[in-house]
C-alpha cells in the first residue's frame, strides 16, 4: 500500500533498486545529490545533474521535463553515501521566461516506486510560493536501513542558494552549469502540446500508458492570449501563453482586482459544449477496440486531430519507456544472479555453477519476452491508429504524399499547428509521429547544414548536406506558405553568395517571395535593417498600447527571413541584429529560418552560443537529436520529403501567389 507522506514524515524503505517519479505539470530540471552521515557534499562529483547526469548507483534525466523517472540502485551507493536528496529547480527562472517560483505552477508530485511500478511512498509538495528551487525529498540510511522522507524545502535563491545550504563551496559554478546544461536540453526538446483541459480530453482506447498513474498526462504550456494582427505573442509567456494553475477557483494575487481568475481558453466557446467524437467501429468481445480518426474530443476537428496525434506520441513515448526499464531490470537482475553465483568457489566450476547461469539467462530471456510482447502489443494498436488517422490529416498536419494537397486551396484561417517533419523511435520503426508545432511560431528554425553521418551508415558530403539543407528549408517555407490566409505570411531570402538558386527556384519562379533573394553583404544589411526596424515599431506601438497607430500601409503579415550560408556576408553589427530578430522577433510576428553550418561561425566563440540554443535544431537527413518533453527519449527526426518528380510543391505554391496577386487588387 502506498505511503502518502506528508512533509517531515518518513517511510522505510523494503527495496534497493528504485525509481523516483516526478510529475510536475511545467518542465523542471531534476538533480540528486549524495551527502554523508552530517548530510554535507563533498564537491560537484557528489552531484548527479543534467549536465552530469549519472553518479554511482543514481541516474537523473539528461534535461529539463514535466515528468521524470530517476533511477537509485541504494546498494551501489559507497558506504561513504548515508544521503540521496531529490532536487527540483525550474529551468526558466534565471533565464527571464517562463514560471520564476513555483507558487505560480500546480503543486510538483514525487513518487518512490519498485521497478514494476509499484508505488512504495509518495509526496505532493505544497506550500510553495517564491521558491525556484526545492529539496522534494530524500533517501536516507540509518543503522543499515534506508528510509524516504518528504522535505520540501524551497529555495528562493534558486540552486545556488540550495547547494549552499547543502554545504558545497562550488554552488555558484554547479548551478551555472546545471543552467547551461538545461539550457542546452531545452534547445533540443519538442515542444510540450498545451495541457488537456477535461472536455479536451482524448476518448480513445490507445496504449496503456508506461507509467503510473502518478505521472498522468501532465506538459507544460497552455494555449495563450489571441495574438494581434501582426502575429506577436504577448510579452512573458511561456509556451502557447504559460502554465496554468491546477485549480480554476485560485486567486491570482497579482491579478489587478484581486478576484478569482478566468482559466478559460480565451478562444473557445462556451455557450455550447463541443460535439463528441465520432463513435469507434464495433468491435468482436476481448478484443480492442477499433481506432477512429479523430477520437480525442475538440471543438474542431483540427483540434481533435491535432490532440490525438499528440496523445499518439505520448503514448509511443511510454511504451517504449516501460519496455526499456522491463529489459533493464532484467539485465540488472541476470548480472546479479550471475554474480551471486560467481561469488561461491564451489559453483564456479561444475554441473551447479552451469544450472545457475542457465536459469538466470532463462529467466532474463522470460523477463524480455514478456515486455516484448506488451510492447508489440501496444505498437499494433498505434499502427492501427496511424493507418487511419494519417489520411485523415488537413494539409497543415499531413505529409506531402497525402492525396489532400491534390485538392488544397488557399485557406481562410491560420491552423492550430504546422507539420515539420516526422518522429520515431527505434524500438517501434514502423510506425511515424507528425512533429507538430503551434502557429504561429514561437522559435525560430536551424536547418542545420553540417556534415552528418546518417543513422543508416551512409556518408553525405558537406556539397550534398548544404543542397539538401536548402531543399528542407524551401519545403517547410512552401508549407508555411500554404497555410496561411493570402497576405497573411511574408518571406524574405537572404543568400549572400547565391549558392542556394537552384534550391530556391519553386519559391522564386513562381513568385511567392517577397522580393528577389538577396545577394551580398550590402543587400544583408539591408533587410536586418528594415525588419529590425519593423520589430521596434510594432514592440513600441504595443508598449505604448497603439497598435493602431502604426504607419499607413505598414504590412502586418507574418514575417520569415531564410537566411543561407550563415555567416558569410555578415559582419559584426549584422550578427548581432541577427541576434536581436532571434530573441524579439517571435513576439511581433518577424520569425528567423536559419540555414547554416554551426562549425564554419566557430570564429565568434561562445558569442554565438545563445543563437544557436534559442532556434529549433531541425536536419535534413535522419538524426536522433530531439526528445520528448515526457521521458527524455532521443527520437530520431526524419525531415519533410516531397515524392520524387512530383509537382505537388510547384503546384501549391502557384496557387498561394495566384491568391496573393488577387488579394493585393
Amino acid at each position: 500500500m502506498t505511503a502518502e507522506l506528508v512533509r517531515g514524515q518518513n517511510h522505510p524503505l523494503s527495496q534497493s533498486r528504485l525509481e523516483i517519479r516526478i510529475s510536475a505539470g511545467t518542465p523542471v530540471a531534476a538533480a540528486a545529490a549524495l551527502g554523508d552521515g552530517n548530510g554535507r557534499i563533498h564537491g560537484t562529483g557528489w552531484v548527479a545533474h543534467p549536465g552530469a547526469p549519472v553518479q554511482p548507483g543514481l541516474e537523473v534525466s539528461r534535461q529539463a521535463a514535466a515528468d521524470h523517472r530517476l533511477a537509485v540502485d541504494l546498494d551501489a551507493m559507497t558506504d561513504a553515501v548515508h544521503r540521496v536528496s531529490v532536487l527540483l529547480a525550474l529551468p526558466a527562472a534565471n533565464a527571464g521566461a517562463g514560471p520564476a517560483r513555483f507558487g505560480s505552477v500546480a503543486a510538483p508530485f514525487v513518487a518512490v516506486t519498485g521497478l514494476d511500478g509499484t508505488e512504495v511512498a509518495s509526496y505532493t509538495i505544497t506550500g510553495l510560493d517564491l521558491e525556484s528551487a526545492v529539496v522534494a525529498l530524500e533517501l536516507y540510511r540509518r543503522q543499515g536501513v534506508w528510509k524516504v522522507r518528504a522535505v520540501g524545502q524551497g529555495y528562493a535563491g534558486g540552486l545556488a542558494e540550495l547547494f549552499a545550504d547543502q554545504g558545497l563551496s562550488e554552488a555558484a559554478q554547479l548551478a551555472a552549469g546545471i543552467d547551461e546544461a538545461v539550457a542546452k536540453g531545452l534547445a533540443r526538446s519538442v515542444q510540450a502540446p498545451p495541457p488537456r483541459t477535461p472536455e479536451g480530453d482524448r476518448s480513445r482506447q490507445a496504449a496503456a500508458p508506461a507509467v503510473g498513474p502518478d505521472q498522468g498526462a501532465a506538459s507544460q504550456g497552455a494555449p495563450g492570449p489571441v495574438p494581434p494582427a501582426y502575429g506577436g505573442q504577448p510579452a512573458g509567456g511561456q509556451g502557447q501563453g504559460g502554465p496554468q494553475p491546477a485549480y480554476g477557483g485560485a486567486t491570482d494575487p497579482h491579478a489587478p482586482s484581486g478576484g478569482p481568475v478566468d482559466y478559460s481558453h480565451p478562444r473557445r466557446q462556451t455557450s455550447a459544449p463541443p460535439p463528441p467524437p465520432p463513435a469507434a467501429p464495433p468491435t468482436q468481445p476481448g478484443q480492442p477496440a477499433r481506432p477512429v480518426a479523430g477520437d480525442a474530443t475538440g471543438w474542431s476537428m483540427e483540434e481533435r486531430l491535432y490532440n490525438q496525434v499528440w496523445g499518439m506520441f505520448e503514448d509511443l513515448a511510454r511504451t517504449a519507456a516501460a519496455y526499456r526499464s522491463a529489459v533493464d531490470f532484467a539485465e540488472s537482475r541476470m548480472d546479479k544472479e550471475l554474480e551471486q553465483a560467481l561469488s561461491d568457489p564451489r559453483s564456479r566450476i561444475g554441473g551447479q555453477g552451469d544450472a545457475a547461469r542457465e536459469a538466470a539467462r532463462a529467466r532474463y530471456t522470460h523477463l524480455v519476452d514478456q515486455a516484448r510482447t506488451s510492447l508489440d502489443r501496444d505498437l499494433a494498436q498505434l499502427v492501427a491508429e496511424s493507418e487511419v488517422v494519417e489520411p485523415a490529416l488537413p494539409p497543415a498536419f499531413a505529409r506531402w504524399d497525402n492525396p489532400c494537397w491534390h485538392a488544397y486551396r488557399v485557406p481562410m484561417e491560420i491552423p492550430m499547428a504546422l507539420r515539420l517533419g516526422d518522429l520515431r523511435l527505434p524500438e517501434a520503426e514502423s510506425i511515424r509521429i507528425p512533429m507538430l508545432l503551434r502557429l504561429p511560431l514561437e522559435r525560430g528554425l536551424w536547418i542545420d547544414s553540417g556534415r552528418t553521418d546518417s543513422l543508416d551508415g551512409s556518408f553525405t558530403d558537406s556539397h550534398d548536406m548544404r543542397r539538401l539543407a536548402m531543399d528542407t528549408a524551401v519545403a517547410h517555407a512552401a508549407r508555411l506558405l500554404a497555410v496561411y490566409p493570402a497576405g497573411e505570411f511574408t518571406v524574405h531570402v537572404v543568400d549572400p553568395a547565391g549558392s542556394g538558386a537552384q534550391a530556391l527556384a519553386p519559391l522564386t519562379q513562381t513568385g511567392v517571395l517577397a522580393g528577389p533573394p538577396t545577394q551580398g553583404a550590402a543587400g544583408v544589411t539591408e533587410v536586418l535593417a528594415r525588419l529590425t526596424q519593423r520589430v521596434d515599431l510594432v514592440q513600441m506601438a504595443l508598449r505604448g498600447g497603439a497598435p493602431d497607430a502604426l504607419p499607413p500601409g505598414f504590412d502586418t503579415s507574418q514575417q520569415l527571413l531564410i537566411v543561407n550560408d550563415f555567416p558569410h556576408g555578415f559582419d559584426d553589427r549584422a550578427v548581432n541584429q541577427l541576434r536581436y530578430l532571434v530573441d524579439e522577433g517571435p513576439s511581433v510576428g518577424v520569425h528567423l529560418m536559419m540555414v547554416a553550418d554551426r562549425e564554419e561561425s566557430a570564429g565568434y566563440g561562445p558569442l554565438l552560443d545563445p543563437l544557436w540554443r534559442s532556434l529549433l535544431r531541425l536536419t535534413a537527413v535522419p538524426d536522433d537529436h530531439l526528445a520528448d518533453p515526457w521521458v527524455g527519449h532521443a527520437w530520431t527526426y526524419e525531415p519533410p520529403s516531397v515524392p520524387p518528380g512530383s509537382e505537388v510543391l510547384r503546384q501549391v505554391l502557384t496557387q498561394v501567389a495566384e491568391a496573393r496577386r488577387t488579394w493585393n487588387r
